[in-house]
Order: structure tokens, then sequence, then C-alpha cells
């Protein structure tokens, strides 16, 4: 199967695209599925995930048919 990942605000913009559909590879967290999905671009600091719309640590490991989403830092005032 495959992971779905979703990129928001700011992060869309710098990598250029919404969403990509990845094949699933065992044993990876969500840090390293940014790292294989965009490899030219760096992770942001302060960076947020979800999967399956639960936010996360970098460091959970991504199952077969997840959907990750990454966040850039939300501010308010």
């Amino acid at each position: 199967m495959s992971i779905k990942i979703r990129y928001f605000a700011s992060l869309k913009d710098a990598v250029g695209r919404s969403e990509d559909i990845l094949e699933y590879s065992p044993g990876l967290n969500a840090q390293q599925l940014w790292q294989v999905s965009n490899p030219n671009t760096q992770l942001p600091d302060n960076i947020l995930v979800a999967i399956n719309m639960d936010y996360v640590p970098l460091s959970t490991l991504v199952e077969d048919g997840d959907e990750v989403a990454f966040f850039p830092p939300v501010t308010g005032g």
C-alpha cells in the first residue's frame, strides 16, 4: 500500500505541492518520511506532525495506509 503525506500553509509553499503519495517502507518515522519525500528541503524547526489526525512526535513510526500531515508552528496573538 502507500502513505499519504499532506503539507499545510508555508510548508506547502516550501515544498511546492500540497501532498505526496509514497510507497510504504517499514521502519520509517515521521521525520525520516519528510527526508525521503523532500530530500532537497530541510525539515523546519518546531514543525508539527499529525498521523491520522492525531498530533505525534516526529519519532513516531509510520504504518501502511497512514495519512501524515506536516504543519508549520502555530502562532497567535
